[in-house]
C-alpha cells in the first residue's frame, strides 16, 4: 500500500537516526502511506511503541495492525495534548516528514498540483473550512500579499495580487485551470512550472497552516523528548528548513543565539551532524519528490 500511496524519503537515514532504543516510544508526525512507520516498527522490540499522526482521512486506510502502533487522525501541532492523554511523555524520538504526500499531489480532486485540473482545495484535513479557492476569492489585498510574499517568496507578488483582485470582481475563481488562465499574464514565460509551484506552495501552506504546526512542534520538543532522545525532521523548502535549522542551532525558531550568565548557549538540542543530510543521486532518480529534501537531526541535551 505505502509504495503506491507515498514513497518514503530518506527512509534508512531518518529511521537509523531516530531509533536508538528498541524498547522506546516514538512518534511519527506525518504517517501518510506508513512507509517510515513500518520501518520504525521493524526496529522496535515487543515493548516498543509508535504513535503516528495524520490529519488526512485518506491515510487511515494505511493504518497498521500492530499492538505497538497507534494512529491519531489529527494535526500533529496538538502532539503534546495527545501524548499527555496517552500517557506517553516524554518519548524517545520524533520523526516528521513534512510537506505533502505523493497520494495528495496525484489526485485531481485534492487540488494540490498545478499540473492537474480540479477544484482549488488543498486541504489536508477535508473537514477544514479554509480552501485555496476561499483564499483567492475572499482574502484582502494585504492578506494575499502576505501569503505570496511570506510563503511563496514570489518576486511579483504585488502584480499577482492585483490581477487576482481584478479577475475575481468579474467571476469567482474555482478551478485550477481557471486560476492558471487568470494569472497567465504574470506567469514568466519558460518558467511557468517553477512559478506556479511557488504560488501553489504559498496557498497550500496558508490553507493548512503548515508553518504554524511546525513552529508549535519545535517549541514543544523540549518537553516532548527525553534526554538523549532524537528530533528528526525532513523538510522540502527553505521556509521549513530554516525554522528547523534555527531551532537546532540556537534553541529558538528566530535563530537568535542566547547564552546563560556563564556564556553557555541556551538550547535543548544539539544538531548532529551540523549540516543537513540530502538524498543520494540514486534516490533522487528513483523518487523525484526527494530532490529538495533535507534531513536534520537533533539530540536532546
Amino acid at each position: 500500500m505505502e509504495t503506491t500511496y507515498h514513497i518514503p524519503v530518506l527512509l534508512q537515514e531518518s529511521v537509523d537516526a531516530l531509533v536508538q532504543n528498541p524498547s522506546g516510544t516514538y512518534v511519527d508526525l506525518t504517517f501518510g502511506g506508513g512507509g517510515h512507520a513500518r520501518e520504525i516498527l521493524k526496529r522496535l522490540s515487543p515493548d516498543g511503541k509508535l504513535i503516528a499522526f495524520d490529519r488526512d482521512e485518506d491515510a487511515l486506510a494505511n493504518s497498521i495492525n500492530d499492538p505497538r502502533f497507534t494512529l491519531v487522525n489529527h494535526n500533529f501541532r496538538y502532539c503534546h495534548t495527545f501524548l499527555t492523554y496517552l500517557n506517553c511523555l516524554p518519548v524517545d524520538g520524533i520523526l516528521g516528514d513534512l510537506g505533502i504526500s505523493s497520494h495528495q499531489i496525484n489526485v485531481d480532486e485534492r487540488g494540490f498540483a498545478h499540473r492537474l485540473n480540479g477544484p482549488l482545495d488543498m486541504r489536508m484535513n477535508r473537514n477544514g473550512k479554509l480552501t485555496a479557492a476561499s483564499i483567492l476569492n475572499e482574502y484582502t489585498e494585504k492578506q494575499l500579499l502576505t501569503v505570496f510574499n511570506k510563503y511563496g517568496e514570489i518576486k511579483n507578488a504585488f502584480k499577482l495580487t492585483k490581477i487576482i483582485l481584478q479577475r475575481r470582481n468579474n467571476a469567482k475563481i474555482h478551478s485550477i485551470e481557471d486560476f492558471k488562465i487568470s494569472i497567465e499574464e504574470c506567469t514568466p514565460k519558460g518558467e511557468s512550472a517553477k512559478y506556479l509551484s511557488q504560488v501553489f506552495q504559498a496557498l497550500r501552506i496558508e490553507v493548512n497552516q503548515e508553518l504554524v504546526a511546525l513552529e508549535q512542534i519545535l517549541q514543544d520538543a523540549e518537553t516532548l523528548i527525553k534526554t538523549s532522545g532524537r528530533l528528526v525532521i525532513i523538510s522540502y523548502h527553505s521556509l521549513e528548513d530554516r525554522l528547523v535549522k534555527n531551532y537546532l542551532n540556537t534553541g529558538n525558531i528566530e535563530g537568535k543565539k542566547q547564552t546563560d550568565m556563564y556564556g553557555w548557549p541556551i538550547q535543548s538540542f544539539e544538531g548532529k551532524p551540523h549540516k543537513a543530510i540530502i538524498p543520494s543521486p540514486q534516490e533522487i532518480e528513483n523518487n523525484k519528490r526527494s530532490r529538495s529534501a533535507k534531513l536534520r537531526i537533533g539530540i536532546r541535551k
